[in-house]
């Protein structure tokens, strides 16, 4: 029984209504005897298609959206919300099969109707929930209970465990071939790339079990999440992978706000991926209420060189998304991925650099948010390869962002470490060996100066002590050159120190701040550094 019963009752009915104008056209046209058996023939036809139409619109009046459906995930401990359309003003009962208890509801004019069922604590046990209408049943099979998690974003975020092509996932082979290890307990949806000038009530894409036939299709961002999730939570962990690659964070937001801002709905090319709003339309509204617990978004490549105004698009769009998702408390989390290293057009150029500086602005700006650092998930021979391997680890730092914060999880790091202040002091004998035969040292050769950098989530140390690559200093010319660093630490505990050959009066710091740099340097949990600069003003 198909569910896009609207649909076919207008193919249904616009094909007899074209029989009918053949009909008369051929009546027209008609001198010869053979005239009545064609007006029979016609009729007989346009007559048994009408039937069918109306047919198929009565005994498929109980209908669901694809998201609705088997193999389904609901988020626990919620009321959550369970949607279809039905005849106008008739009546739908949803009885799940965990509690047996009855939910009524009335379809609105249009037939929509809803109701929010009571879930109970994650297992691993499987149930059923029966919906009935109009004389119908429908029985949706195979339900668990765990947490649900929507992912969106870019090609990042699509980016399958089988990977794309010259693109591949690394792990992927391990990954699948476990994959019957969690088919109790992890299960994904993914959405079809669908682009629509206007908001849809339906979007295509189901339910599937996690098992090695269907686990390559699954976003591997999002899968690894799963899997790392529901080990460390041990309940079962479903993921809507709703992402569309190459798209803006235009292509999240509806036409009503894009029309605020000065560029409007013009597009940046002519690429189907780059059109403003159709994601919304066709992708994001259909689902918008589904009870989840967060969101995880992976994307920026589309929006790079615009940071600036894509701090207040993304912090408008992700307070809109909350209000129509509309979950107590307003602020479901949103966790974002840091732009991966890439070239850009020049490996030294600093616009990716200061879209992820972006990023971390937004983390610390917009409520119930974070981003994890992807500095070092590149390898260097990637420079061109927007598409980076390594998706194991964004999966693994974005369950534990969410264990630490959402769940209540102890002993898991979760924050990278990231640059707090600095300063400057006279440096002791041990630094002056370090820093002999810099400028500082020949300068003043007695004393010299060794700038302290302190860092939050990094009082523990770093994994190493010295020969620590990706710093530069400057001096008051604003001149960037190569730094010495090395580990080191004083009364607040652990810390870095920084010389710089060419500049005898260190002003400002940078760290990886370019287009293509991996991040070679961790905290003592394997998190790296997040990339900065002291000199944003």
């Amino acid at each position: 029984m198909t569910k896009n019963a609207n649909e076919e009752q207008k193919i249904l009915t616009t094909f007899a209504h074209k029989l009918q104008k053949l009909y008369i056209a051929n009546l027209n046209n008609q001198t010869k005897p053979h005239l009545f058996y064609m007006k029979r023939l016609f009729a007989i036809i346009a007559t048994v298609i009408l039937q069918a139409s109306l047919f198929c619109l009565h005994t498929l009046a109980l209908d669901l959206p694809d998201i609705i459906g088997s193999d389904m995930m609901l988020q626990q401990r919620t009321d959550a919300k369970i949607w279809g359309w039905a005849k106008a003003r008739s009546t739908v009962e949803v009885q799940p099969s965990w509690d047996m208890k009855i939910y009524k509801a009335t379809a609105a004019s249009d037939g929509r109707w809803e109701v929010k069922v009571k879930t109970p604590y994650a297992s691993y046990d499987t149930h059923s929930i029966t919906i009935k209408g109009d004389g119908e049943t429908r029985v949706i099979k195979n339900v668990l209970i765990g947490e649900v998690w929507f992912c969106s974003g870019q090609s990042n975020m699509e980016m399958p465990i089988g990977g794309f092509w010259n693109c591949p996932v690394e792990g992927a082979n391990e990954a699948i071939a476990t994959a019957n290890k969690y088919k109790k307990s992890i299960r994904c949806a993914t959405i079809e790339h669908t682009g629509a000038d206007t908001p849809q009530l339906k979007a295509k894409g189901g339910w599937k079990v996690c098992n090695t036939a269907n686990v390559s299709s699954f976003s591997a961002c999002g899968y690894f999440f799963a899997r790392t999730l529901t080990e460390i939570l041990d309940v079962p962990v479903g993921i809507i992978n709703c992402s569309w690659g190459g798209s803006c964070v235009e292509g999240w937001l509806p036409k009503d706000i894009l029309l605020t801002y000065p560029d409007g709905l013009t597009p940046m090319d002519d690429a189907d991926y780059h059109k403003k709003m159709i994601m919304y339309n066709g992708m994001l509204h259909p689902l918008a209420g589904y009870t989840i617990k967060g969101f995880l978004w992976n994307q920026g490549e589309s929006n790079v060189g615009r940071e600036k105004e894509y701090i207040d698009r993304f912090i408008t769009m992700t307070n809109l998304w909350r209000k129509m998702w509309d979950q107590p408390g307003d602020k479901l989390p949103m966790y974002t991925v840091e732009l991966p290293p890439y070239d850009y057009g020049d490996i030294n150029g600093d616009w990716g650099a200061k879209f992820r500086e972006a990023q971390h602005t937004i983390a610390h700006t917009l409520e119930n948010s974070g981003c994890v650092c992807t500095s070092d998930l590149i390898y260097d021979y990637e420079p061109t390869q927007v598409h980076g391997t390594k998706k194991l680890e964004i999966g693994q730092r974005l369950a534990y962002m969410a264990a630490t914060r959402d769940y209540n999880i102890k002993g898991i790091a979760a924050e990278a470490p990231e640059f707090d202040h600095m300063k400057t002091v006279d440096a002791n004998s041990g630094e002056l060996e370090v820093i002999a035969g810099t400028a500082v040292a020949q300068k003043r050769p007695s004393k010299g100066k060794v700038t302290y950098l302190y860092f939050k989530n990094g009082n523990d140390g770093f994994s190493r002590l010295d020969n620590i690559q990706g710093f530069e200093a400057a001096g008051a010319d604003g001149k960037f050159y190569p730094a010495v660093v090395w580990a080191g630490s004083d009364s607040q505990g652990c810390l870095l120190k920084l010389v710089c050959p060419k500049v005898a009066d260190v002003k400002h710091v940078r760290y990886c701040f370019k287009n293509f740099i991996p991040g070679k340097l961790h905290g003592m949990r394997g998190l790296p550094v997040v990339p900065f600069r002291t000199d944003n003003f």
